[in-house]
């Protein structure tokens, strides 16, 4: 089993920035990738950006493109989400995970709230 551990939400007004870390431990040599998700109020959890565990290959939702950017410090086990230019519509809770052959393990989320 992995164990994350999430930081770095908050309160922002629009087009300012925040960064979100994502730190793991237990069996992270079992992990294939790490990403966000979020969950807005009335919808559905989405996928926001994840990264392969040798950082080779990216992915973002259209939504964050060019805004967004993941990275992983392997170091520290530590999986990063910057996030610029925020907007309103970026509000939600974020939740980290990591996937694993068989499984997924989740983060307990950390809220991200955009003023206008």
């Amino acid at each position: 089993q992995v164990q994350l551990v999430e930081s770095g939400g908050g309160l922002v007004q629009a087009g300012g920035s925040l960064r979100l870390s994502c730190a793991a431990s237990g069996s992270i040599f079992s992990i294939n990738a790490m990403g966000w998700y979020r969950q807005a109020p009335g919808k559905q959890r989405e996928l926001v950006a994840l990264i392969t565990s040798n950082g080779y290959y990216t992915n973002y939702a259209d939504s964050v493109k060019g805004r967004f950017t993941i990275s992983r410090d392997n170091a520290k086990n530590t999986v990063l989400l910057q996030m610029n230019s925020l907007k309103p519509e970026d509000t939600a809770v974020y939740y980290c995970y990591a996937q694993r052959v068989r499984s997924t393990d989740w983060g307990q989320g950390t809220q991200v709230t955009v003023s206008s």
